[in-house]
């Protein structure tokens, strides 16, 4: 069960890779069984016009930076996640 593999990222930064151009980045609170459930969160459209930049040097700078919060909470249809990482293991490269 996927909550069963998520659990030990709740309560800690995330990034949440979707398809296409969004990107999530924020505190996991909850996994259900069609949603994951983020607070404090930067919902990042990489082709919204203002991005100048890729996903990877977004999320590097939101770790060196911090989390720039747009939303007090967001739900994520787990059917558009690619991935699910800790904002802690980002590799600075």
């Amino acid at each position: 069960m996927l909550a069963d593999e998520l659990k030990d990222l709740v309560g800690k930064n995330v990034v949440v890779d979707c398809r296409g151009t969004i990107i999530y980045i924020g505190k996991l609170r909850q996994i259900g069984e069609h949603l994951l459930v983020l607070e404090e969160v930067d919902v990042h459209n990489m082709s919204d016009g203002q991005s100048n930049t890729t996903k990877e040097v977004y999320i590097l700078e939101s770790k060196k930076f911090g989390v720039r919060a747009n939303r007090k909470s967001t739900r994520v249809w787990l059917h558009q996640v690619l991935s699910v990482s800790l904002l802690d293991e980002v590799i600075e490269f």
